[in-house]
């Protein structure tokens, strides 16, 4: 519980083994004792105590460890409620951490990143901007353009003071030196989507190629039905596996070829558009056939994207090798045997290799991993350059000042001073309840 009656409503139900009164607790204490409802006890409990301001949402603060187990905390919320508290709305507790200005938006914003991180490299950049680092760079940043704005509201209403003013030059070299820093962090985001969303991966290729047995081979357990009859899978499969560090969205797909079926038909079809959609594709073909007509048509789909061909079954006698005619147009080929888990690790090291997993540190930068915040700082990078361009053709230096504070309005939105009340509503209902 967290609020300003929240020592309140535990005194109803909470019943100290050593009975101390709320004045006398510390913040940061736990007490011992049991909840009771009308002198009935509901549960054995252990209850922390923190007050304001020192508290996560520096407001006076509890929590009930209980045993466990549905009935019980069912009861013991339901008791909450009767005596005076409310049911907490999705990332109340966030939000109220943020309105009582004891983290900004982008740390709030990063604690549901962290909460939902599928990687160690996501949940590590999401540590990072609950520290501040985010918010302490977008501070500096800020600190420099108002430096900028001063310089030039002194010169527009004090002409009478001998203030040293910035010449255009100056203030251009200024303007960019801004300009650069925030491009730098803009250009980040492309690692930081890989770090966030993780690359999404279709696999494709004709029925019974190894599509399926790549699939379980990779998860290492059976989740795709594997047999020798072809058209097996009717519709897309999808899961999360780590790779270098990175989340890899893995979508096996129905097999491409000319079908009859129906249910198979749409199969192929909803293949073809998650191919085109693809970060990535893994193409494979079966290593000891001929390709055929269906295995050309594949070939050309997938090489219109960053792809990795894969010539599976390498444990039979090959008729196909990297030199082969259409194999050849490819970069990147691998070969495998999916069914003996053989030329997994290679597989790895390419998609490393083409994404440069390996080269993304999260130890000395800062990494955008929100797209709310690469549009605002988009959206700040072009008011700057209209700054410029206003100097560039002359016009009065108020003209300049209107684009800075632009620019530092886009960029307040990122930490919250300047975001509105729905952009604000509209990321906490993202949270759950309890966060």
């Amino acid at each position: 519980m967290s609020g300003e009656n929240t020592f309140e409503v535990l005194e109803k139900i909470f019943v100290q083994k050593k009975k101390k009164d709320i004045s006398e607790i510390a913040g940061y204490t736990i007490k011992y004792g049991n909840i009771v409802d009308d002198g009935q006890i509901i549960d054995e409990v252990l209850v922390s105590y923190f007050k304001a301001p020192r508290s996560y949402t520096k407001e006076n603060m509890c929590e009930i460890n209980s045993h466990g187990g549905i009935v019980i905390v069912k009861k013991i919320l339901d008791l909450c409620i009767k005596n005076g508290a409310n049911l907490a709305e999705p990332g109340e507790f966030t939000k109220r951490a943020f309105m009582n200005g004891r983290i900004d938006l982008s740390q709030a914003e990063s604690v549901i990143d962290i909460i939902n991180a599928k990687s160690d490299k996501e949940a590590k950049e999401g540590i990072k901007q609950l520290e501040g680092y985010l918010s302490n760079r977008i501070k500096s940043v800020k600190a420099d353009l108002m430096d900028i704005i001063t310089n030039i509201e002194v010169s527009i209403d004090y002409p009478e003071y001998e203030t040293p003013q910035l010449s255009t030059k100056e203030l251009t070299d200024k303007i960019n030196e801004i300009s650069l820093g925030l491009k730098r962090m803009e250009e980040s985001f492309e690692n930081g989507k890989i770090i966030k969303e993780g690359i999404k991966t279709v696999i494709i290729g004709k029925p019974n190629v190894g599509k399926s047995s790549l699939l379980n081979a990779i998860l290492k357990e059976e989740r795709a039905i594997v047999t020798e009859y072809e058209g097996t899978t009717r519709d897309t499969i999808e899961e999360f596996v780590n790779v270098k560090g990175v989340p890899l969205k893995l979508v096996d797909t129905a097999g491409i070829r000319n079908a009859e079926n129906e249910v198979e038909k749409i199969g192929i079809e909803k293949s073809k558009k998650m191919a085109r959609n693809a970060d990535l594709i893994i193409c494979i073909v079966d290593a000891s056939r001929e390709l055929d007509n269906e295995d050309i048509e594949i070939l050309k789909l997938a090489n219109s994207k960053k792809c990795i061909l894969v010539l599976n079954k390498t444990d039979l006698k090959a008729k196909l090798n990297e030199k082969s005619k259409y194999i050849n147009n490819f970069k990147n080929i691998i070969k495998i045997s999916a069914i003996k888990s053989e030329g997994i690790e290679d597989l790895y090291n390419k998609i490393a290799e083409l994404f440069n997993l390996n080269e993304i540190s999260l130890d000395n930068e800062i990494i955008i991993t929100n797209e709310r915040h690469k549009n605002l700082i988009q959206m700040a990078i072009k008011n700057l350059n209209e700054a410029n361009q206003t100097l560039k053709d002359g016009l009065p230096i108020d003209f300049v000042e209107i684009s800075l504070k632009n620019s530092l309005v886009n960029l307040g939105s990122i930490t919250g001073e300047e975001a509105s009340e729905e952009i604000i509503n509209e990321i906490f209902a993202r949270f759950c309840l309890g966060k």
